[in-house]
């Protein structure tokens, strides 16, 4: 349809040429380098003058500046952590909890092969009984078994889950009560 309409118009396109003398342009999503004059289009996304003219009319106006290129600012950023949803963090401590809790118990057993490799139970034995104890019937190796130590430490980290589930789940009601009061923490964050 433009190319209809300038067909049509001659004076359009003399004003149009006369426009492009005087403003360069330089349409949307191309990328001008910078020994490279920008061409005004038409419409139809063809030149209005030439390359040769462009860059002919780019040499005869003003020398071309070099670009300054902004530095980028860090941005900042204020923000205030005013509420936070009490299920949300229980269910994030209960599941935190339980990878601490299957971290304790393995780090337990691997303590106690370690321990019964190195021989830490018999000379603990043999220490009681250079003492003049009666250590016939004192065996560390079968008190401290491994079944032992790992029920022991699995009934320890179940209390735990529970009771670190419960009480940051209550901390999070009651910082939800004082930031109601007081504004909640403030922040500013940076953008590097």
């Amino acid at each position: 349809m433009s190319e209809n309409l300038e067909d049509q118009n001659p004076e359009m396109d003399q004003v149009d040429e006369q426009v492009a003398d005087q403003i360069d342009v330089q349409p949307e999503g191309e990328e001008s380098e910078e020994s490279a004059p920008r061409v005004a289009r038409s419409a139809s996304n063809q030149p209005l003058i030439s390359e040769e003219q462009a860059r002919e009319h780019a040499g005869a106006s003003t020398p071309v500046r070099p670009v300054r290129r902004a530095v980028p600012r860090a941005r900042r950023m204020s923000l205030s952590l005013t509420r936070v949803d009490a299920w949300s963090v229980a269910k994030v401590t209960f599941m935190l909890s339980i990878a601490g809790g299957i971290i304790q118990i393995v780090a337990a057993g691997l303590l106690w092969v370690m321990l019964n490799i190195v021989g830490v139970f018999d000379s603990v034995t043999q220490i009681v009984s250079s003492t003049g104890l009666d250590a016939g019937g004192l065996d560390l190796a079968n008190v401290f078994s491994l079944s032992t130590v790992l029920s022991a430490v699995t009934i320890f980290s179940i209390i735990e889950v529970v009771l670190f589930t419960v009480l940051i789940t209550i901390i999070a009601l009651l910082y939800n009560v004082v930031s109601s009061l007081v504004g909640g923490v403030h922040m500013t964050l940076g953008d590097d």
